[in-house]
């Protein structure tokens, strides 16, 4: 088997930490003694190991005391801490100068790695690639060092397109030749990333990768590397493996995958997974087994991005899916029978006239009788018909009533939003953990899509099967008729709308007594009801929340009620 590489693999843990979108809670906390052990032990990679300190000790750094609402430089507003880790925390915040969200690392001035950090960010940020997420400012300003880059709501971690299932070929094929190019034009310019993991890369809704952490995340936790290209091409064929076949290429499970059965070896992706791309299962073998590894291979192994850039653009490409169209409709036969279309046909067979007999002779008295009593017969027809119409038909015509000409279509009222008079946050299976942090709950309807409302964090999509779902209470204050709810949410999520009673004059206390009106899934939601419902409470449940972060939690951006 190869050599495990600390830059491919980083910290041998489940928690898949990041520094831009880890999960700030006390489990956070517990995992820092372990990610530092792991660090200071050897791990069969001589080219990448933790900065040690002198005689094991660890340095007292006190974070600094932040809080939501906190403001730097008079632009950033601190939001929501995501990570507090080892001295230092992330946050995402809005810049409220260009009215947008950003993400911050904060650390204090004093600490050891301050200065390795600050050097970090405005290396990458003179980088300028696109395919990196940027830094956009890197200050030390009143005993604080805090480096502010992008934040993109709208692009996905591939560890939450990884908890859906294994990558198509085509999809696999455009993150290692996207991430390898840009980490050879990184490269080009000195900078290193060596913390290269799922939560690392993120694809936009038009199907571009972009690289997150460039030389920050590494330096945030004071990892260097003797090698950083080899380390650097590792943790890519470790991306690549993980997204061929759901699993982590090492023992240890990590980022919310499998690792590979204890002593089987580091197998081959197609060997793992039926149906991989043979090509690009070769590749990631390639990149992944260290020196000497791959001397029974015909393909000699890629130590540097640029050779496994160049590796993938030689392989034959691999096509997208073909579009699937719909079937056409069945072919409707004609009722003529083949071969007689367009030929005369025989006609049928005219029976022979039937011989009439002759009239017998009338006499000259019996044609003056016959018609005497038609002419009669006539005179009254038309008596009759005169006095008839002389009794329907009026003497003078009636004066035309004039017609009213219809206007304009008149259309509907569209649906307007209410007014949302309170929430609280609804969890009638409690497990322990409390409240589902109900003191972030304006932030569903506050009309700002960058705050949002989070639930607990949960070990699998459906709760940790602890419960059937949890949401949020909408009281519009007095009874009103809702036709529609809309709802936006950070990552696909599944969800009800149910309402209360029309009579109700507090909000049920289980979920069974609201009503079910709509359900969908996805991130931004339009359910119509099938028709007018009349409540005073709105029950907005959650029924399957997104993974972030190896954990899932549900987080609801923006709510509006339609009537």
């Amino acid at each position: 088997m190869a050599e495990r590489s600390t830059a491919a693999v980083d910290v041998a843990d489940n928690s898949g930490d990041d520094p831009l979108t880890a999960q700030a809670d006390t489990a956070a906390t517990d995992g820092v003694a372990e990610e530092r052990k792991t660090a200071e032990e050897p791990t069969g990679a001589p080219e990448q190991k933790a900065v040690e300190r002198k005689n094991g000790e660890q340095p007292s750094i006190t974070a600094p005391e932040l809080h939501s609402g906190h403001k730097l430089a008079r632009r950033y507003r601190l939001e929501e801490c995501v990570t507090r880790l080892d001295g230092f925390s992330s946050w995402r915040a809005v810049d409220e100068k260009l009215r947008r969200a950003v993400g911050v690392h904060l650390l204090p001035a004093d600490h050891p790695r301050a200065r390795s950090v600050l050097a970090a960010a405005r290396s990458a940020a003179l980088l300028g690639d696109p395919r990196f997420v940027q830094v956009l400012d890197a200050v030390e300003e009143n005993d604080l060092v805090y480096v502010v880059h992008e934040w993109l709501p709208d692009a996905t971690e591939l560890t939450v397109l990884l908890a859906d299932g294994p990558l198509a070929a085509h999809d696999a094929y455009q993150l290692v030749s996207q991430v390898s190019q840009a980490m050879t034009a990184a490269h080009r310019e000195g900078l290193a990333h060596l913390r290269l993991t799922p939560s690392a890369v993120l694809r936009s809704s038009t199907g571009q990768y972009r690289i997150r952490g460039l030389a920050v995340n590494a330096a945030l936790r004071g990892i260097t590397a003797d090698r950083p290209q080899r380390a650097d091409t590792e943790a890519i064929g470790a991306l690549l493996y993980a997204a061929l076949t759901q699993r982590w290429p090492y023992e240890s499970d990590a980022y919310g995958l499998t690792g590979l059965p204890k002593g089987v070896g580091l197998l081959p992706p197609d060997q793992v997974r039926a149906g991989v791309h043979r090509g690009l299962s070769e590749i990631a073998m390639r990149a992944l087994a260290n020196d000497g590894a791959t001397a029974s291979r015909q393909e000699p192994p890629c130590t540097t991005p640029d050779e496994l850039a160049k590796a993938v653009a030689a392989m034959p490409r691999v096509k997208p899916p073909e579009p699937e169209f719909p079937a056409p409709a069945e072919y409707q036969r004609t009722t003529y029978q083949q071969g007689t279309y367009g030929r005369p046909q025989p006609r049928p067979p005219v029976a022979p006239p039937v011989p009439v007999p002759p009239a017998p002779l009338e006499s000259r008295t019996g044609r003056a009788l016959k018609w005497a009593v038609s002419a009669l017969l006539i005179a009254a027809l038309g008596l009759a018909s005169w006095q008839i119409a002389d009794r329907l038909l009026p003497k003078d015509p009636p004066p035309e009533t004039p017609v009213v000409q219809p206007t304009a279509d008149e259309k509907p009222e569209p649906p307007k939003p209410l007014a949302i008079a309170s929430a609280s946050d609804f969890d009638p299976f409690p497990d322990g953990n409390g409240e589902e942090n109900g003191a972030a709950i304006k932030n569903a309807y506050d009309g700002d899509p960058s705050t949002f409302w989070h639930t607990l964090n949960y070990t699998t999509a459906k709760f940790g099967n602890l419960k059937s779902g949890v949401g949020i209470v909408l009281d519009l204050g007095t009874a009103q008729e809702i036709r529609s709810v809309d709802l936006l949410f950070n990552g696909s999520t599944d969800v009800q709308v149910r309402t209360a009673p029309a009579d109700a004059s507090s909000a049920p206390s289980t979920a069974s007594g609201f009503t079910t009106q709509a359900s969908g899934g996805g991130t931004d939601l339009k359910l119509a009801l099938p028709k007018p419902v009349t409540t005073r409470y709105v029950l907005v449940w959650m029924t399957k929340l997104p993974m972030n972060q190896g954990q899932f939690r549900g987080q609801l951006a923006e709510v509006k009620i339609m009537g």
